[in-house]
């Protein structure tokens, strides 16, 4: 979601005061904002901007909906809120803390910060895609797990659950998903849409392209009258799993 939200723990001398933000007064907006900001941050918010703008670009979100976060070292980049990607520049860089207390930027931080914060606090992701996909977020409004009608389950660390549903925004949000995410890197979110996180940014973002592919092919080979998809086997998934370690360069 689109909505503005802060953490609890912002204030706004932490917002405007803090390293590498925008400065106040006569010197203008752009002459503060890259102080304190090194060049690995400076190439990270290129990348999650490019990744934003491609989730809409693909059809995995509308508007402002959706979100996007990497981490470098102890901070975490986000999407602020309410800002189409397309408008984002260098001098938009957003960063908090991981207790999202916001060291970088004056913009807003997306509304869904404690869902990130939880994922790169729990598990080893650097970087967080969310999408409001429309097979996937169809998918969630039917099952608890995605049916393995795909290899590529075990890509994701196997059968993809659907985390429990809570408004957005909300800690509840966050530990829904994380038990949803256990052994995985990726769920779907019931009646919302998808998370997934990987490594890198390019490698969350396939993730969660190959996450929607499959919730496509399951409701299409699932729509046929009389007839009903047949499914992989723990054993098929395990050996898939065992073969796609050894694949790519």
């Amino acid at each position: 979601m689109a909505e503005r939200h802060t953490t609890g723990q912002e204030t706004e001398g932490a917002v405007r005061g803090a390293p590498g933000t925008r400065g106040e007064g006569p010197a203008g907006v752009e002459e503060g904002v890259h102080e304190g900001v090194d060049e690995a941050v400076a190439r990270a918010w290129e990348e999650l901007v490019a990744t934003a703008r491609r989730t809409v670009a693909d059809g995995l979100v509308v508007g402002t909906s959706g979100n996007v976060s990497v981490r470098v070292g102890d901070t975490v980049l986000v999407t602020p809120t309410g800002v189409p990607y397309d408008r984002l520049t260098p001098a938009d860089v957003t960063g908090v803390d991981l207790t999202g207390r916001q060291v970088i930027g004056t913009l807003v931080p997306t509304s869904e910060l404690p869902l990130h914060l939880a994922v790169h606090r729990t598990t080893d992701a650097r970087a967080v895609v969310h999408t409001h996909a429309v097979h996937a977020t169809a998918v969630s409004t039917l099952v608890d797990v995605l049916p393995a009608i795909h290899y590529m389950t075990a890509a994701l660390g196997g059968p993809v659950r659907v985390a429990r549903y809570a408004a957005y925004g909300t800690r509840e949000l966050a530990e829904n998903t994380l038990r949803a995410l256990d052994g995985r890197t990726g769920c779907l979110m019931r009646n919302h849409g998808t998370l997934t996180h990987g490594a890198t940014l390019d490698q969350a973002y396939d993730r969660t392209a190959q996450l929607e592919w499959m919730c496509r092919v399951w409701l299409t080979a699932s729509s046929i009258p009389g007839l009903t998809p047949t499914l992989l086997t723990r054993e098929q998934l395990t050996e898939a799993g065992e073969r796609l370690r050894g694949y790519g360069q």
